[in-house]
């Protein structure tokens, strides 16, 4: 069983890709981020035409996350405490060959201080308490999408050059890892020791081409699932091409539970 999570940033502007990356990747369930479109506009034909079932949960211009599996997903539900007031589309969860998936897109934080960071931080910590009412350890579960945090330095290219930013900052390390002590292992870090590998990299100052990359996207497990990975990746060759997003897919094999 393939799993990956891909912040595409506007699935419409990357359909094509998606699409062709779907047919050479053959993953069995995938986490999408930064949907950028209302739920009427997500393209379910094209992908439904893919070989793919899909639930989402949209947001016109802003955030979105989905789920697309070649099984149908079950027990859909969207956001982080159902009753919460937050407007935001950041989060759905669904379950797929007995695993439940959670695709998640992490406020980005813009800049330490601000009212953004703020709720980033805020929205962080609402996550690991929801996990805590909602599931157990002992369930098989992924935590999948972009965090928006690199967890550690060996995760950063250039360590010093990002170290105060909203994507490093200490207090970001510190929620995230809040949110890993509900128990969940980094399938990355079960078999790439690092530096590396990274998942995204700004489209400014050629970050791509000079190896600017930072790892903030990611597939979070419980023990039951971590057993199970066999390898963990990172689909580098579609941060290149035509209209890449600026994000590559991280991808995990499952052995057979």
């Amino acid at each position: 069983m393939k799993i990956a999570t891909w912040n595409v940033n506007s699935i419409r502007a990357r359909l094509d890709r998606l699409v062709a990356w779907l047919g050479r990747a053959t993953p069995d369930v995938v986490c999408l981020q930064e949907l950028k479109v209302a739920d009427e506009e997500f393209p379910v034909e094209e992908v439904r035409a893919a070989g793919y079932h899909a639930v989402w949960h949209g947001q016109r211009t802003y955030n979105g996350v989905a789920i697309l599996a070649r099984e149908a997903p079950t027990d859909v539900a969207v956001g982080l405490d159902g009753g919460s007031a937050d407007d935001q589309a950041r989060l759905i969860a669904a379950t797929v060959s007995g695993v439940r998936f959670l695709s998640a897109y992490f406020p980005n934080g813009q800049v330490v201080g601000s009212d953004k960071w703020v709720y980033k931080l805020e929205w962080i910590r609402r996550l690991a308490e929801h996990l805590a009412a909602t599931y157990r350890p002992s369930d098989p579960l992924a935590l999948c999408g972009d965090f928006n945090v690199a967890p550690e330095d060996r995760d950063v290219a250039r360590p010093d050059e990002w170290r105060e930013s909203v994507l490093c900052h200490p207090d970001a390390r510190t929620a995230l890892e809040g949110v890993r002590r509900f128990g969940l292992v980094d399938t990355m870090r079960i078999h790439e020791p690092g530096p590396g590998p990274y998942s995204w990299w700004d489209y400014r100052m050629l970050a791509f081409p000079k190896g600017n990359g930072l790892r903030i996207d990611h597939l979070f497990v419980t023990e039951p699932v971590a057993r199970r990975c066999a390898r963990s990746w990172v689909e580098r060759d579609e941060r290149k091409g035509k209209l890449p997003s600026d994000h590559a897919p991280v991808m995990a094999e499952l052995a057979d539970g």
